[in-house]
């Protein structure tokens, strides 16, 4: 039942958020910023919101897949412990794309990864030390 629901709101929610002036795609870093941080109210936010919490959460979970730990490509970012809600990342996402204009007409993901990376940078790696 509760993945009848899911998917009757993934139909609905590009349909009703696009009534609302909303874009039903997040193409640019822009359309996802505007998606992050709707200025409506009612079902069409809450739609609004899930669709940028799962973007956000699609996006790193890809990237987790792509770079998993130990693994021969470095990541692009590294979250924190204990790492950041999706809500408060897609906030953040909100306020980076605020700062960031230059990139509004960005890919959207690209955008994300471009906050992610400069939001949670890794640590440097460790060195080797030197056989004597």
């Amino acid at each position: 039942m509760r993945s009848l629901i899911l998917a009757a709101l993934v139909v609905a929610a590009p349909a009703a958020v696009q009534a609302q002036g909303l874009p039903t795609h997040a193409q640019t870093v822009a359309d996802l910023a505007a998606i992050c941080a709707p200025a409506v109210q009612g079902v069409q936010r809450l739609e609004a919101i899930a669709y940028c919490q799962g973007f956000v959460t699609s996006a790193a979970q890809f990237h987790a897949a792509v770079h998993p730990p130990g693994g021969r490509r470095a990541p692009v970012f590294c979250l924190p412990t204990p790492p950041p809600s999706v809500a408060e990342a897609a906030l953040g996402f909100v306020a980076w794309a605020a700062a960031n204009p230059a990139r509004a007409q960005e890919p959207a993901l690209e955008g994300v990864l471009r906050f992610a990376r400069a939001t949670y940078p890794c640590p440097p790696p460790a060195r080797r030390r030197a056989r004597s």
